[in-house]
């Protein structure tokens, strides 16, 4: 019997020729990830545990890249960027995307790609549970805690679980209306937010082939909102043409035998998806776009790594262009990359910020994950009341975006213009 992808990944990096399922072995780590709401407690455990001057496995492997709550006035976020500067001085990381300064990039899960930190066949932990993302290009991540990742940081290893695979197959041309949000927010509405626990959740397909990276990312990256150790997707022709643009590190990419097992499988035909959104409070609170009309939005927000992509924009545009939103409606782009794209990127002729400002939306916040995770006070925004708010984020949860008396709509960035325009939850297929 055969492997599945991931079970290869973690067999390399086990020294093991074989791994099964179920089966507990050491991993050795690629790369470790962590940001200002992690890393300092990270750092804390390493220094108590491996001693004040412990050094860590790797200064290469370590991605130091604050990115949560960056513009605020808050002393506390600040100390923890501060606490992550130092560290990095004191461990001479190369790999440190230091806010206020030309290195600073912007949101974890897209700095990480960008900057040529993900390769086929590797593993990446990180200390965020939207590591996952990172398996659109073909390798293992997964999210972890402090504890492990300050092990981790120490000796480059990690005791792990091999995870059990789920497979969802999608087959078709996808139509210029469905986008990768509405592909897995599809898969989540179907298992559940504990369908995919502890999980491998591997899709494939000829749609997904056909997929640009950037929507493999927001697929993978929603993997833990079914509960999933990670997602993954394959590596090919088009993560190689990305990958190969931003790193000259070697690297082997691996794909699954035919005869590997996976413990459940789902087939989507594309065509018959519909826009979806996933009302409050769960992101498998998933519904048509087109049957929650009655959900009326105070704002619209287009942002984060699921949302905030150039890719994410340029869907946005193609609703916007030529209309007028009737509520405040955020732009976040998740990198200070995606921010000089909005300039440089046009869609008929326009550029992406005089299509946002011609619409009527707000003027573009500088990059970071901003009102995903809610933040302090003055989090660019972030709710504060009742707000009803749709949102191309990846979590829904009460207060997840700041006041817990708001109420999140996840949904694609076509969707979201639609609904910004018309002031209610709307099918995008009315303006395209």
């Amino acid at each position: 019997m055969g492997m599945t992808i991931t079970e290869k990944i973690l067999a390399r990096a086990a020294g093991l020729d074989l791994v099964r399922p179920g089966e507990t072995v050491w991993v050795k780590a690629d790369t470790l990830m962590t940001h200002d709401v992690c890393g300092p407690g990270t750092m804390g455990i390493l220094k108590r545990e491996f001693g004040e001057d412990a050094k860590v496995f790797d200064p290469d492997a370590i991605v130091l890249t604050p990115d949560h709550y960056i513009f605020t006035c808050d002393e506390k976020c600040h100390r923890n960027v501060a606490i992550c500067r130092d560290f990095a001085a004191d461990q001479g990381l190369p790999h440190f995307y230091d806010p206020g300064t030309d290195s600073y990039s912007g949101v974890c899960h897209i700095t990480l790609p960008q900057k040529g930190h993900c390769r086929p066949g590797e593993v990446m932990f990180g200390t965020d549970s939207h590591t996952c993302t990172h398996g659109a290009f073909g390798q293992f991540a997964t999210g972890i805690g402090n504890t492990d990742a300050a092990f981790v940081m120490g000796t480059g290893k990690l005791l792990l679980k091999v995870p059990a695979s789920l497979r969802f197959v999608f087959e078709g041309t996808r139509p210029d209306y469905i986008m990768g949000k509405d592909m897995v927010l599809q898969v989540i509405g179907d298992i559940g937010v504990d369908g995919g626990t502890y999980r491998a959740l591997e899709f494939c397909g000829s749609t997904v082939q056909a997929l640009p990276m950037s929507e493999r990312m927001t697929i993978c990256n929603m993997a833990i909102e079914a509960g999933g150790k990670n997602g993954i997707i394959a590596a090919d022709e088009t993560t190689l043409a990305y990958v190969k643009q931003r790193t000259d590190k070697p690297f082997t990419c691996v794909e699954s035998d035919p005869d590997a097992e996976y413990i459940g499988e789902k087939t989507y035909q594309v065509e018959d998806l519909l826009p979806v959104v996933a009302l409050p409070h769960s992101p498998d609170n998933v519904e048509p776009a087109e049957s929650c009309a009655e959900w009326k939005i105070d704002r619209a927000y287009i942002g984060s790594c699921t949302g905030g992509k150039t890719a994410d924009f340029v869907a946005a545009a193609r609703v916007l262009k030529g209309r007028k939103v009737t509520v405040e409606t955020f732009l976040v782009p998740a990198t200070t990359e995606v921010a000089a794209d909005l300039a440089t990127t046009t869609v008929d002729g326009m550029s992406l910020l005089e299509i946002f400002a011609a619409a009527g939306c707000l003027e573009p916040a500088p990059p970071s994950c901003a009102a995903c995770l809610g933040g302090p006070i003055d989090t660019f925004g972030r709710t504060h009341g009742r707000e009803v708010c749709i949102s191309t984020t990846n979590r829904n949860f009460p207060g997840r975006m700041g006041s817990r008396d708001s109420s999140v709509i996840l949904a694609s960035p076509l969707t979201a213009a639609a609904s910004a325009i018309v002031g209610r939850v709307t099918d995008p297929r009315e303006f395209l």
